[in-house]
């Protein structure tokens, strides 16, 4: 009897204690993820948004996104970093330190640089355990992140720069047929004449471009005008030949725009896209992810845009060769590094629920990274996607092994500047791009 009670109050004392223990237990610990990104920081009017439908814009897109897959996912929590635009020294220094973002948005242009050091986890496995297929993306968002035959990048997109248009100044100049669509140029004759029409009729710049501090634009609209005349200057990946009478085209082509007065000449970045909001040029020269805030702006009485009308297409074709211009993508890597099966076990549900809301990042303006989504009556639906759909085959990017195409964008785009601006001439300036980038390419 005493035996029997004894044994029942340590069975009663273990009972409660056990029950203690778990009351006083701190509480469930959520995976912790870090994703590092770029597309700028809107916390004010997104931070806390989880209704992804009412997010305009990458960063209110891409922020509002995190928020949902946070909420809908309790047992995983993702950390987000935003950094500068491309960002690219500040990850460069992390892996240096060890110390790596576990997820990080990466341009395909960009993985070979890090995948080619070991940087990176090949995704394929990842991807598989959690039903995405490479056969799933479109063509060009699957060459985009494949590397040696292996997948190192979730794609969620493609780019590429536009030919953004203010109808209201297009029809005040002219240039809009019979059906009211812009009337584009067709050769560079046509282009500088349509400029001098322009200006002549509306008082104002043919082009708003953003040409202060910057180096990305100059070398975009070079690739582009440059695979148009069938130029292989890529032929070896680990040597360029850019100082050609078809590279010299082009840049005497911006030139002759830059000393007629054809374009804003001192605008950085965020002022070139206000100036064409308050409708102070014909053309704005920026990439797809401005379709969704300038139809935005369009919609709105009062606006510039709204005047008259806002209309986005392709890059003309001005020369006689491929029909062609530049196109690049953006994608989630995942760093190389120790790390528990939990952790990869949640990296591989965020793919997944970001690959699942692909249209919402479509949105954006950006070409969808899925084959599915892209065919969706959904995304045919939107705005202006009938005009800029061509992208979809006209895209090209450079040879995937290609590396440092950050560093020689910028070697280009500093030359380019130099050249039209006339601080050097163009035969000079395209030497020294060829020379400086194939030193850059021999010094890996």
């Amino acid at each position: 009897m005493i035996h029997t009670l004894r044994t029942s109050f340590l069975a009663a004392t273990a009972a409660c204690a056990l029950a203690g223990g778990l009351l006083a237990s701190p509480a469930f610990a959520a995976t912790e993820l870090t994703f590092q990104r770029f597309f700028g920081a809107c916390d004010a009017d997104f931070g806390s948004n989880t209704d992804v439908s009412k997010a305009v814009g990458e960063c209110g897109i891409i922020t509002s996104m995190v928020n949902k897959f946070n909420a809908d996912n309790p047992d995983i929590h993702v950390a987000v970093t935003t950094v500068e635009w491309p960002g690219y020294d500040q990850l460069t220094a992390q892996f240096a330190a060890g110390d790596p973002p576990d997820i990080v948005t990466i341009h395909h242009s960009a993985l070979s640089d890090y995948q080619t050091k070991g940087l990176l986890l090949p995704l394929d496995e990842v991807l598989a355990a959690n039903g995405i297929k490479p056969a799933d993306f479109t063509d060009a968002s699957r060459n985009g992140v494949t590397k040696d035959g292996k997948i190192y990048g979730l794609p969620i997109d493609n780019w590429t720069m536009l030919f953004h248009i203010n109808m209201d100044l297009f029809k005040q100049a002219g240039l809009v047929d019979a059906s009211g669509k812009p009337i584009l140029p067709k050769s560079v004759d046509e282009l500088l004449a349509q400029a001098k029409q322009f200006k002549e009729k509306t008082g104002k710049p043919y082009l708003i471009q953003n040409l202060a501090n910057e180096t990305a634009l100059y070398t975009r609209n070079l690739y582009t005008y440059l695979f148009q005349q069938n130029s292989d200057f890529f032929a070896d990946p680990t040597k360029v030949k850019i100082n050609t009478p078809e590279a010299k085209k082009v840049v005497e082509m911006y030139k002759a725009i830059f000393d007629q007065g054809d374009t804003t000449k001192d605008l950085d970045y965020a002022a070139s896209i206000n100036a064409f909001l308050a409708g102070e040029g014909g053309v704005h020269l920026n990439g797809t992810w401005m379709i969704g805030d300038y139809n935005a702006s369009a919609e709105k009485p009062g606006t510039a845009l709204n005047k008259g009308g806002y209309a986005v297409y392709p890059y003309p074709q001005l020369f006689s060769g491929k029909h062609a211009q530049y196109a690049d993508g953006h994608s989630l890597a995942v760093s190389q590094k120790d790390r528990s099966e939990e952790q990869t076990a949640a990296i591989g549900k965020f793919l997944k629920f970001m690959a699942d809301h692909d249209f919402d990042w479509s949105r954006t303006g950006h070409l969808p990274a899925m084959k599915a989504v892209l065919d969706s009556a959904e995304f045919k639906a939107l705005p202006h996607r009938d005009t800029v759909a061509p992208i979809a085959e006209l895209g090209t990017s450079l040879p995937g092994a290609v590396q440092r195409q950050f560093a020689i964008q910028d070697i280009i785009g500093q030359e380019m500047s130099a050249a039209i601006t006339g601080q050097k001439e163009v035969d000079a300036s395209l030497a020294d791009m060829e020379s400086r980038i194939n030193e850059l390419l021999a010094n890996l």
